[in-house]
């Protein structure tokens, strides 16, 4: 897959927003949206002309996504990474690991393994680790 992928980019950076507003762990967030995923993958660049919190007030609305009890930010001691920076995060991971015909299967697949719990652990260092690094965890289903 094309690295820098920009669609992917801003599917996952509004999959974390979304999720963080609603309290939502980020693999419900990715469920509710079901063929949605598709559609923001699609059109990033038309969604990406809105503020993002717009485009998620629409997704929520009209997903009927509620709000859950799962909130990984307010349990972070150190500073909070913000959206854009655990999007790119999730964004490089399915670059590195999925070709760009299966990249809405990466994109389920990825939120909803276990590596993701340890990347929205903020208080660990595994959302800062090298992609190199992240993606290699990932591939042999372990922290390497």
């Amino acid at each position: 897959m094309e690295k820098n992928n920009n669609n992917l980019f801003f599917t996952c950076s509004l999959i974390e927003y979304i999720a963080r507003k609603t309290n939502n762990h980020r693999n419900e967030v990715v469920v509710k949206l079901a063929d949605d995923v598709k559609r923001i993958y699609d059109y990033a660049d038309v969604f990406h002309c809105e503020p993002i919190e717009k485009v998620a007030d629409d997704f929520i609305q009209k997903d009927a996504i509620t709000k859950g009890d799962y909130d990984n930010v307010s349990k972070c001691r150190y500073a909070v990474p913000d959206y854009w920076d655990i999007g790119e995060v999730f964004a490089r991971l399915i670059e590195d690991c999925y070709e760009e015909k299966n990249v809405i299967n990466g994109i389920k697949e990825v939120y909803g393994s276990w590596l993701a719990d340890k990347i929205l652990n903020f208080n660990s260092d595994m959302y800062y680790q090298s992609r190199e690094y992240i993606a290699a965890c990932y591939k042999e289903g372990t922290v390497l």
